[in-house]
């Protein structure tokens, strides 16, 4: 019996479970998962925490909810993976061996790699909206605040889900409007990047509408140290952000273990062939997700294209076949807006986001690059279908890679 080992009960380990089990003949492989926690996050329902909009109720369910029968849950923290010999070492000193590995770690923020950042205002007038800690801190600060400088920072690129930020800005412009305190709030949007968003057209579209809605935009800021008793952001040249709340979107790095076993970049992401999503150092090791070190969003839509790549190569490998399946950096991100209203985008490695319609060439019902209800609807919608269909493997009637159907040049 051959044994296909998969670290990370995540989105992207979750997804991978439910497919190879579909594909591969269980009278010749043992599937395994591993992951230490029994909850599984709904992370994109984070941001609307803060609003009011979900509960901690809404964005957990067990883990054990999603995983097929006939597969082996293996719940323990990871020490290491050691290629070489084809096994992972768990902290509590199992030793699991592999003939294929796949590493769908994720990523994390850190705090700790700012100075002053997790300090005693932290939880308490500093926050994150990227853990269901933070995300339900902030809401019970925002439900007493009465108002003053929010400011939104950005540390550092790459981030998960890089429209979380500029959604929370809007929505922020929506709550304390309806709160009948806007005049009361200034809203300051700071980042490393040159404009809004990494892509340069969605950049100038996003950024016109952080203008509409009065909120400040500071470009190319990098953040290098907290100074807490004014309280106020420093960046590297010295120059000074003061604010009365910030929320930060920290440093995102992968997992602790990675570093371990001597396999990631700086920032503990595995270097990973940007299309066949093979491991550039071992040939049994496949990466998905936000543990690669892809030029792609670490988003959930990217894990979800990805997971239909990573299914052929898998299947291509273990039959000896060259692996021509191919990712093209596809991701698929719908942006609330606030007022109940959304702006879609769709893009990969190559192509910028485009205007037209998705996922029907014409018809939609979801618009590209246009603030409309519907794509509100999408965005809202999109929890039923990741309870229900993306995390059970299930074939959605949408391409991995990118579509040029239904979009305008």
């Amino acid at each position: 019996m051959k044994k296909l080992l998969i670290l990370g009960a995540g989105t992207a380990g979750t997804m991978m479970l439910n497919k190879l089990a579909h594909e591969l003949d269980a009278a010749e492989w043992h599937l395994t998962i591993v992951d230490q926690y029994e909850t599984h996050y709904y992370q994109p329902g984070f941001l609307f925490i803060p609003f009011g909009m979900y509960t901690r109720r809404d964005v957990v369910k067990p883990k054990r909810d999603f995983f097929p029968p006939g597969t082996d849950v293996v719940m323990g923290a990871i020490d290491r993976i050691e290629p070489e010999a084809h096994r992972v070492l768990l902290a509590d000193g199992r030793v699991l061996s592999y003939d294929i590995l796949i590493v769908a770690t994720g990523a994390k923020i850190r705090p700790d790699q700012t100075e002053g950042l997790r300090g005693v205002l932290w939880h308490k007038r500093i926050f994150d909206f990227y853990t269901i800690e933070g995300a339900c801190a902030l809401a019970d600060f925002f439900k007493r605040w009465e108002g003053g400088r929010l400011v939104i920072n950005v540390a550092e690129m790459p981030i998960k889900c890089p429209v979380a930020p500029l959604e929370f800005a809007f929505l922020a412009d929506w709550y304390f409007t309806e709160r009948g305190i806007r005049d009361k709030v200034d809203i300051h949007y700071v980042t490393p990047l040159p404009g809004a968003f990494t892509k340069p057209k969605a950049s100038s579209i996003l950024g016109d509408t952080l203008d509409k809605k009065n909120i400040r935009l500071t470009p190319e800021f990098s953040i290098g140290r907290v100074d807490e008793e004014r309280p106020a952001i420093v960046a590297w040249d010295e120059t000074e952000i003061e604010f009365d709340c910030l929320v930060t979107i920290p440093t995102n790095m992968g997992d602790e273990a990675i570093e371990r076993s001597g396999m990631g970049d700086e920032l503990n992401f595995i270097p990973t062939d940007k299309q066949t999503l093979r491991s550039l150092a071992h040939e049994d090791v496949f990466v998905i997700g936000d543990a690669t070190n892809l030029p792609s969003s670490k988003a959930g839509s990217v894990a979800h294209f990805q997971a239909d790549i990573l299914t052929d190569n898998i299947l291509a490998a273990i039959e000896g076949r060259p692996l021509t399946a191919a990712f093209d950096g596809h991701a698929n991100c719908f942006i609330e807006s606030g007022f109940g209203k959304g702006i879609l985008i769709d893009f990969n490695y190559d192509t910028e986001p485009l205007p037209g319609k998705f996922p029907l060439p014409g018809i939609g019902p979801f618009s590209l690059l246009e603030e409309t209800q519907m794509n509100h609807y999408g965005k809202i919608m999109f929890r039923w279908m990741y309870w229900n269909f993306l995390l059970k493997g299930v074939e959605l009637p949408i391409e991995a890679n990118m579509s040029m159907a239904g979009k305008r040049w």
